[in-house]
């Protein structure tokens, strides 16, 4: 299994207490759904490897969830684990209703706006706290695209478009 094979599913916070467990960020809509994971690919650390782990139990309670991976039995060796990031395969992913996509699907899809016409290529899709952001270069310069329904109507997975209406001034801000 490789990385581009799979979705981020959250990442390893810290080691919970001396038996190996440890606390996890799960970065999903529904973290319940993931209550009975049987496993998980862990991304080491100290080599870059991605790793399975089988899942002994996940306990979630109010937005915490506790973690114990076969194997890491003690504080020491789930340590090294802090921040070490949590993937599962594509082919875990629900299937999504017609019009909705996943952030990764999009990367490599044109951006056309309304009045612009082809602005550049998706590079990448920032996740932040309220506000997601596309990523893509127009005219050497890097710039964000605001992931609202009024900027980001509609995405033709069949042509590999974003469509965009992009407020007025919003390019000008990154070439000046």
């Amino acid at each position: 299994m490789r990385v581009e094979d799979c979705y981020q599913l959250g990442y390893i916070v810290k080691p919970h207490g001396l038996q190996g467990e440890v606390n996890v960020f799960l970065d999903v809509d529904f973290p319940e759904d993931y209550q009975h994971l049987e496993s998980v690919f862990v991304v080491l650390p100290d080599t870059g490897t991605l790793v399975p782990f089988f899942v002994e139990y996940l306990s979630i309670s109010d937005n915490k969830v506790i973690c114990k991976l076969e194997d890491i039995d003690t504080i020491e060796q789930a340590a090294p684990l802090a921040k070490a990031p949590l993937y599962l395969p594509l082919e875990n992913l629900p299937i999504l209703e017609e019009g909705q996509f996943y952030y990764h699907e999009i990367i490599g899809f044109a951006v056309q706006d309304e009045k612009e016409g082809v602005l550049g290529i998706v590079e990448n899709v920032y996740e932040g706290n309220g506000q997601d952001l596309i990523v893509m270069q127009y005219k050497n310069q890097e710039v964000l695209i605001p992931m609202t329904d009024d900027i980001v109507p509609k995405v033709d997975k069949q042509q590999k478009i974003v469509f965009t209406r992009l407020p007025e001034g919003l390019l000008d801000v990154y070439l000046s």
